[in-house]
Order: structure tokens, then C-alpha cells, then sequence
């Protein structure tokens, strides 16, 4: 394995670049929900609609994605999905330049389409890089790491740009736009010269092959989809939404913390920052621990750390001293969950992958437009706070978690083992 690592390192590191460029590009509207809100006046549900247009466009372009990686291979699509992440975040930026809502919305679509791409060339490519199995996981573990490095950056970034509440509009967060387009562009070079296996490529004769069955007929799969869809709702909806309760001020009907954008982001930084601890942990543990293992042991985990978060009282307070601000012991906990949700999606990937052989790129699409989870269960949750209040928003957060929990003890066996795969 480790002569395979050798001579693979260069499009190894190409994917973990990869994987930051989703990160940091996705993280996005986060901290932009919060300068919506303030320069359109938007609701806590018209907030998260920038998520949701950013993970609809997986449900559009999840297919066509693992398609055209069969057919054009993991480099072509790679960097068409560059090309079309830089016109994204360019509306994005234009968006601030017109003072349109809608505009910013569009462009948060088009990056989503960026990053459907991406996300289909590198989590495959990664778990087949890495053999698969234990081996697979833990790379997909520590290219979860960069991932996170991007997350944490991207909030913290915008929070500490965005400053006074007075101050939120998009053209305070230009210079992370700018940063996002530079990082795009320098990609696009520097992939356009790095030689990458195509282990998935299909040839013109087996394009012709029609097979009887598909990632669809293995029940492991289609519950592992289900699970990619809530995953990623959980990991955006629990930051976004705390985002949203520290910087929101208190009223009658929906009490929020009033806190600057600044420490609110900041705050919410260190929910990727432990997300980048527990990816690291995992890439350390994945070789010797099953994922099995691993994603029973931190859907549990984080089933409790939200159960504490919703049912301590606000006035349980504790002080942050690095930020010298005091909060709810909730928000900790809420922080915390970033250590659980690290490891989830390496965890199912490669549970829901495993056995597929020929149908693991078709399975990449499908994973890929389950994505759009990660629009729509934080739309849900802003529903449930804007009618309920943030921490009873979290009860959203609970039952996708429960589900985590059951795929990991119950709906990741694969019971297909009769469908042939070579």
C-alpha cells in the first residue's frame, strides 16, 4: 500500500485541494444568510434559502455528474466543475454590485452545480485511491481534514469581515469572494497539468453494455443515500441555525443572543475547527476502527450532545475566555456536535459504496444528488425556528441523528450479495 501511496501522491494531494475548494465555496452561505438577513431583511426561513439553492442544484446535476465522469473521466469533470464554480461565485459577487436578492440566489445555484461536480470526482476517486475498506475511509477521512480546514476559514473569514451589524452587506464579504475566485483560478492550472488514474473511465464498448441491475438495487445503498441527504442537513443545519440565534436580538416570540457578527462567527469556526479534530482522529483510526464502528459511536454521541443543548436552560451560561464573551452551555454543546459530525460522511460513503465494484461511479451521482439534504433539512429547521424558536429548531437535528444511529447499527448490511459486480 505503501508504494501505491507513492506513486499516487500528486492526484491524492490534487483531490485534498479538491476537497477544500467544496468547503470553503459551500460554507458560504453561512455567514452570507446572516448579511441577507440584515441587507434584505429576510426571515431565518428566506436566510437559508442560499443553502438551498446551493444543494438543489445537486438534485439537477447529481446524475449528469457521475455520467460524465464515466465518460469523460475524473480530470475533464473535475475541470468543467471549476470553470463553472468560478461563474457562481462571480454572481455571487455581482449580487453585492446590484443589490439583488435574487441575483445572490442564482449564484448560489451555479456554485452548486460547481460543487456537485467536484464532490463526485473526489470522494470516489479518494476511496479508490486509498483500496477501498478501512484503507478507503481513511483517506477519505484526512481529505475530509482540508474539507474542514476550508469550513472553519470560511465563517470566521466573513464573520470578522462583515464587523458591525450596521456594516452586513455582500460587498463587506468581496474579499472572501475574491479569495474563493483565486483559488478556482490557481486549480484550474494547476490541475490542467497533473496526470490523474481513471480507474471509472468507461470505454466505448462498455458504454454499450446494458447492465440488469444498478447502485439502486442494493438496499445498503438506498439507505445509505437517505443518510448522505440527512447528514449534510445536519452538518450545515446546526452551525447555520446557531449563527442565526447568536447574532439574532431578543424578542418576545424568538429570543436570539444579540451577539457581533464577529464572535458569532467565530464561534461557529470552531464547530468546523473540531470538525477538522475528529476528521484527523478519524484518519488516524480508520485503518483499525470499522466505520461501522465509528458512525454508531458518533451518531449516539451526538444524539446526546443535542438532547443537553435543547433541555438546559439559556441562563446556564459559560465563558468563552479566548473570545471573553459569556453564552448558553447550549451553544458549547452545539459546538461540540462538530466532533460527531466529522467523521459522518467518509463513514457512509464507504459503508454505502462497499460491494458495489462497477456501479460505484453510477452510486457517486446518485450520493450526489442526496446532497441537496443539505438544502433542504436547514430550510426545514429555519421553518421550525421561525414558529418555534431556535432550540426547539434542534428537534430537527435530534431525528436525523436517531437515523444516523439506526444506518449505522441496522441499514448499512448489505444484504445484495448475490447481485454479481465485476
Amino acid at each position: 500500500m505503501s508504494t501505491e501511496n507513492k506513486s499516487y501522491a500528486l492526484p491524492i494531494a490534487m483531490m485534498f485541494a479538491l476537497f477544500f475548494m467544496i468547503a470553503f465555496v459551500t460554507g458560504l452561505p453561512s455567514p452570507m444568510g446572516v448579511i441577507v438577513a440584515k441587507q434584505f431583511g429576510a426571515s431565518n426561513f428566506q436566510s437559508q434559502l442560499g443553502f438551498l439553492g446551493n444543494f438543489m442544484a445537486y438534485a439537477f446535476m447529481g446524475i449528469p455528474a457521475g455520467i460524465m465522469l464515466k465518460k469523460w473521466g475524473y480530470k475533464v469533470t473535475a475541470l468543467a466543475a471549476i470553470a463553472v464554480g468560478f461563474i457562481g461565485v462571480s454572481v455571487q459577487f455581482m449580487s453585492g454590485q446590484v443589490g439583488l436578492f435574487s441575483v445572490y440566489l442564482i449564484g448560489t445555484f451555479i456554485s452548486g452545480f460547481s460543487m456537485c461536480m467536484l464532490n463526485t470526482v473526489v470522494n470516489p476517486m479518494l476511496n479508490t485511491l486509498g483500496g477501498g475498506g478501512n484503507s478507503g475511509n481513511k483517506l477519505l477521512q484526512f481529505g475530509g481534514s482540508i474539507n474542514s480546514i476550508g469550513a472553519t476559514i470560511t465563517p470566521m473569514l466573513v464573520g470578522w469581515l462583515m464587523g458591525v451589524e450596521a456594516g452586513r452587506t455582500i460587498e463587506k464579504a468581496n474579499p472572501a469572494l475574491f479569495l474563493a475566485l483565486g483559488i478556482f483560478a490557481l486549480a484550474f492550472v494547476v490541475l490542467s497539468f497533473v496526470k490523474i488514474p481513471e480507474p471509472h473511465k468507461e470505454t466505448a464498448a462498455e458504454r454499450k453494455v446494458k447492465h440488469a441491475n444498478s447502485p439502486l438495487s442494493f438496499r445498503h445503498f438506498v439507505f445509505g443515500a437517505i443518510a448522505i441527504f440527512i447528514y449534510v442537513g445536519i452538518e450545515i443545519g446546526i452551525p447555520s441555525t446557531a449563527n442565526l440565534f447568536m447574532t439574532a436580538q431578543t424578542t418576545a416570540e424568538n429570543p436570539g443572543l444579540g451577539l457581533d457578527a464577529t464572535i458569532a462567527g467565530s464561534i461557529v469556526g470552531f464547530y468546523w475547527l473540531l470538525m477538522l479534530v475528529g476528521r484527523l482522529g478519524g484518519g488516524l483510526l480508520g485503518s483499525r476502527v470499522s466505520s461501522k464502528t465509528m458512525l454508531t459511536t458518533v451518531s449516539l454521541v451526538g444524539l446526546i450532545f443535542i438532547a443537553l443543548a435543547i433541555f438546559i436552560p439559556t441562563t446556564v451560561a459559560v465563558n468563552l475566555p479566548y473570545l471573553n464573551v459569556a453564552v448558553p452551555i447550549s451553544v458549547v454543546f452545539f459546538v461540540l456536535t462538530g466532533l460527531c459530525t466529522s467523521i459522518m460522511w467518509g463513514g457512509v460513503f464507504n459503508l454505502a459504496v462497499e460491494g458495489l465494484g462497477k456501479y460505484t461511479a453510477a452510486a457517486s451521482g446518485i450520493f450526489m444528488v442526496m446532497v441537496m439534504g443539505g438544502g433542504i433539512v436547514p430550510l426545514l429547521q429555519g421553518f421550525v425556528s421561525d414558529n418555534f424558536g431556535y432550540l426547539n429548531s434542534y428537534w430537527v437535528m435530534f431525528a436525523c441523528l436517531a437515523y444516523m444511529l439506526w444506518y449505522a447499527l441496522i441499514g448499512c448490511k448489505n444484504v445484495n450479495k448475490d447481485i454479481p459486480v465485476e
